[in-house]
């Protein structure tokens, strides 16, 4: 059995298609933790016998994840792969599967899925392209996408990250970094996206030029071997 984590806010129009096509799923258990959502998702999720974890406000998706992560460490210990999947029907929860393959190959430590740009807005487009080039000439890696919240980690990945998340943005570029530094398997693997222009969140300069930033700073770090 796998685990998978689904941290979620205020995402009642989406979370019961979500859990239903997961549990449809062989051997992957989701367990939601619900980021202090102020509409009915929680309710729907005890509604469908579930495993809820809930946070009495909302504290962003770094600590609902975290939450996750010592719930499941302290309750599944032979649990050896967790995947995290947002609730909101960005991504396919069938390609859960792809993601926890590499680790079950024993591939990669630490999996994230990667979109098709070409199918991408042109607003969500260029944000990522500014972070992905910046990141890769940095680290010197080569990865298509570094902001995809779909991912795949085994116990010791898991148990590493839960001690260095933060940030609502710079989230999964960080998690990147302390893949690298701790010298982690990365692999990347195709999956699939759909982009909803009602719930369509433009990139915003201000958001463009904080995860710059933020990856400039960690990269230079990197390069000069300053921990």
């Amino acid at each position: 059995m796998h685990i998978v984590l689904v941290p979620t806010y205020n995402e009642e129009e989406n979370i019961k298609e979500l859990i239903t096509r997961l549990k449809k799923i062989p051997n992957l258990k989701p367990i939601v933790v619900d980021d202090g959502s102020s509409d009915s998702t929680a309710d729907i999720v005890k509604n469908m016998e579930l495993t809820l974890i809930s946070h009495n406000k909302n504290k962003g998706k770094a600590e609902a994840i975290k939450t996750g992560f010592k719930y499941i460490l302290k309750n599944y210990p032979q649990v050896d792969y967790v995947v995290i999947l947002d609730a909101d029907m960005q991504y396919y929860p069938e390609d859960a599967t792809k993601l926890i393959k590499s680790l079950e190959n024993g591939e990669a430590d630490f999996v994230t899925g990667y979109r098709n740009w070409s199918i991408v807005p042109f607003r969500h487009n260029l944000g990522n392209f500014v972070w992905r080039t910046a990141f890769n000439l940095l680290f010197g890696t080569n990865f298509k996408d570094t902001n995809c919240g779909y991912m795949a980690l085994t116990k010791k990945s898991m148990k590493i990250m839960g001690k260095i998340l933060h940030g609502g943005y710079i989230l999964e570029n960080a998690m990147f970094v302390e893949a690298i530094k701790r010298k982690l398997r990365i692999k990347q693997v195709p999956v699939r996206v759909v982009y909803n222009e009602k719930r369509g969140v433009v990139v915003g300069s201000r958001v463009v030029l904080g995860l710059l930033l933020f990856i400039l700073e960690e990269g230079f770090k990197y390069r000069l071997g300053i921990k």
